[in-house]
């Protein structure tokens, strides 16, 4: 039964709160360092309901979705909402041309239609607790990085093991502030999870790769999944009599709708941040790795963008690569104008220039620091040598042609065959491992495309990477097809077994060691992968340097300034970030309002462009004004902008106002902040999240998933909000809200 919180009369008392973008993504075991100040903002909860061990809090309805996202628990039932783009790889998975889910949606109208997604997990964070004093022990300054590393390694490895002995959970000990603390964090993983629910992509990736990190917009980025258990409420393979999990936590849906200044959290898993890189390394961005990748990822788009236009069922099967790859291509692309425009190594020269001169007047923190920009600026002269040649290995090569990336997973078995003392039960369960994988890894390639990502990717790796740092092997395939890797390519997918499911099959059918060391794949792969491992041979006494400065540097900054509280990087750990709903001024005389409506999608509707068309369906609805309870005054509102710091891994994330209840979904930045990752501007960064009333619209009118809706608790009422700060002379219009 749908269970309905009713607001008779709520004074809603907001004049100007305090408009506040915070820096900081809070480790939510320390969120008391912060609480103070949140519920001065607006919050109405305590610590213990954001986070804790003993009974149910806000952080058990918190999930990584598979490996890169976030989800959130929204019912009794372990009903989970995530983002689309999180959700795109499962839903082109259970996805046929038949069935097309991606360009049609998907609805379970009861449990019994949702869809199993193999590989599929999800991971709650059982909990968390400071590991700094254990993991140190036995390490000392004079130690050298390797001996160092050795006790660190042999520390977290008893720590894992120790608190998840005996049972079924998985453990992490994660770095933080560059290796001066670590915090261990334990997870229970669930593997049956089922797709639920999903808009076509004309609703979820509405505006596609052109409003991709862009304001305004006007995409419904969600998709829902539910998460499965053993009938005893353990973590379970797929299994017909497992049950819907009975959640810890969940978040109740507020659909009274948000306005300016209104106090707003996320919690989830942000990826990577690099807040307290140097100016060398902001320099080598600029001017070396940013600009390397967006110039690959270029072509590789050309390239698929080719195959997938000249074939549907080809569209179908790239869908999911070519997003990701053209994610991060703009992302990049932002990012270094970010970085120039907002004078980002200007900066960071500042701040450097500011910490040293404290060296010089404190002798103390000299004998302590005084090495860790020298460290650093050595590192990265040493590091810059081979960054083109690092960033090619990584794009050209081992995300380049699938060919390379797939010969690469035989590896093990080539050197356990040519191992005389490899017992062969070990090579047979090899075999069985690769062949378990064929059907995976052909489900989604095509030849034409691979052969046509091989030429292009090593033809740019020869022309730009120094040629003292390619492999010999390059260098003689060059020479031997006279510069035409059209027809290298050619060679390569006519004698691999690679490059077909049927010869794959057939060798592992019939596995012989000298077929796969006389592969010509097997053999480039393996040069590629040598030349990357003597580079990091070379690289190996920069990084360590670089480490240390690193780890020296953070620590100093933090001494100097004992008063701040600073938040450490992202590192794929649970997170928590806060800040208000605003709008914001992109650039002299533009302004930016907080929210966008259904009528921008009318307006940007392109019927011959993909990435804006509009079902026909949904402009019924819009046409009539139908939008339910979800509405504000007539207006269906699509999405709204938050001031929260966010980044990669966040996506999916839920956000939520200051009674604890889920407002909108995080699924993007915008492009005036891309340089975010690195340097946070209060003035310029904005989280772009859907706005969950959009969300219960299209699952409730336009999909008629009636059943879901059911499942929630639905809210009507605002928090309600102290005056914090009255810069206006008008009284205070104290607004009733009925039913």
């Amino acid at each position: 039964m749908k269970k309905v919180l009713i607001a008779i009369i709520a004074f809603v008392f907001v004049t100007n709160l305090t408009v506040k973008a915070d820096e900081g993504m809070w480790i939510p075991l320390l969120i008391n360092k912060n609480i103070a100040e949140m519920q001065e903002m607006g919050l109405k909860l305590t610590a213990d309901d954001i986070y804790n061990v003993n009974h149910s809090s806000i952080k058990d309805a918190i999930t990584i979705f598979g490996r890169g996202c976030t989800g959130e628990i929204i019912s009794p039932e372990g009903l989970l909402l995530t983002n689309h783009h999180c959700g795109y790889g499962s839903i082109q998975k259970v996805s046929t041309p038949e069935a097309n889910y991606l360009d049609d949606g998907f609805w379970a109208m009861n449990k019994g239609e949702e869809i199993p997604v193999e590989g599929l997990t999800v991971q709650f964070l059982n909990f968390m607790k400071d590991a700094t004093e254990k993991v140190l022990s036995g390490t000392n300054p004079k130690m050298t990085a390797d001996e160092r590393a050795e006790i660190i390694n042999k520390n977290i490895e008893y720590i894992e093991d120790f608190e998840t002995k005996d049972t079924h959970l998985n453990a992490r000990v994660v770095s933080f502030f560059g290796g001066n603390e670590y915090y261990l964090f334990v997870y229970e993983t669930f593997k049956d999870v089922r797709l639920v629910g999903a808009p076509p992509e004309s609703i979820g990736k509405f505006g596609a790769d052109t409003d991709n990190w862009m304001w305004p917009r006007h995409t419904g980025d969600f998709s829902m999944f539910r998460v499965y258990t053993a009938p005893d409420g353990s973590p379970a393979n797929y299994a017909e009599e497992n049950v819907p999990l009975k959640s810890k936590h969940y978040l109740p849906i507020n659909i009274a709708g948000v306005e300016k200044g209104d106090f707003a959290m996320i919690m989830g898993y942000p990826g990577g941040t690099d807040r307290f890189l140097s100016l060398f390394g902001v320099d080598l961005a600029i001017n070396s790795s940013n600009p390397t990748v967006v110039d690959i990822r270029e072509v590789k788009l050309a390239t698929m963008r080719e195959g997938m236009d000249a074939n549907e069922a080809v569209r179908l099967q790239y869908a999911s690569k070519f997003a990701g790859t053209a994610n991060y291509w703009k992302y990049f692309i932002g990012q270094t104008k970010g970085l120039k425009r907002l004078k980002v190594k200007e900066k960071k020269q500042k701040e450097e220039a500011e910490f040293q001169n404290w060296i010089n007047q404190n002798p103390k923190a000299k004998m302590k620091y005084g090495e860790a920009l020298v460290l650093i600026g050595d590192a990265y002269d040493v590091k810059g040598q081979y960054d083109i040649a690092n960033v090619y290995f990584r794009e050209a090569v081992y995300r380049g042609a699938e060919i390379l990336g797939y010969a690469y997973r035989f590896s093990k078995l080539s050197k356990l065959m040519n191992d005389k003392k490899s017992p062969d039960s070990l090579i047979d369960q090899n075999i069985v491992r690769l062949k378990a994988g064929v059907d995976g890894h052909f489900k989604n390639y095509n030849e034409q495309i691979d052969r046509n990502l091989f030429a292009s990717m090593l033809e740019m790796y020869h022309a730009n990477v120094p040629l003292d740092q390619q492999p010999v092997y390059l260098l003689k395939m060059d020479k031997k097809y006279k510069g035409d890797y059209n027809k290298y390519a050619d060679y390569m997918y006519t004698k691999s077994i690679f490059a077909s499911k049927e010869k794959v099959e057939a060798f592992l059918n019939d596995p012989n060691k000298k077929k796969l060391a006389k592969d010509p794949a097997m053999i480039a792969v393996k040069a590629f992968f040598d030349s990357y491992r003597a580079m990091q041979g070379n690289l190996k006494e920069a990084n360590e340097k670089l480490a240390k400065g690193h780890r020296l540097y953070i620590a100093g900054l933090r001494e100097m300034n004992p008063d701040k509280n600073y938040a450490p990087d992202a590192n794929f750990t649970m997170r928590l970030t806060y800040g208000t709903v605003q709008d914001y001024y992109p650039e002299d005389a533009v302004h930016y309002e907080y929210f966008t409506t259904m009528d921008g999608i009318m307006e940007k509707e392109d019927p011959n462009n993909w990435e804006f068309k509009v079902p026909s369906k949904l402009k019924e609805l819009y046409k009539a004004k139908d939008f339910g309870q979800y509405d504000e005054d007539g207006v269906m509102k699509v999405c709204f902008l938050t001031t929260h710091d966010i980044t990669g891994g966040n996506s999916g994330s839920p956000v939520i106002n200051a009674n604890g209840e889920l407002i909108g979904l995080a699924f993007d930045g915008n492009w005036e902040a891309m340089s975010g990752d690195i340097a946070f501007e209060p003035e310029l960064q904005r989280t772009i999240n859907v706005d969950i009333r959009y969300v219960m619209f299209i699952i409730d009118k336009f999909a008629g998933a009636t059943n879901l809706i059911d499942e929630m608790t639905l809210v009507t009422e605002r928090p309600s909000y102290e005056v914090i700060e009255i810069e206006e002379t008008d009284p205070p219009v104290l607004e009733e809200v009925v039913e």
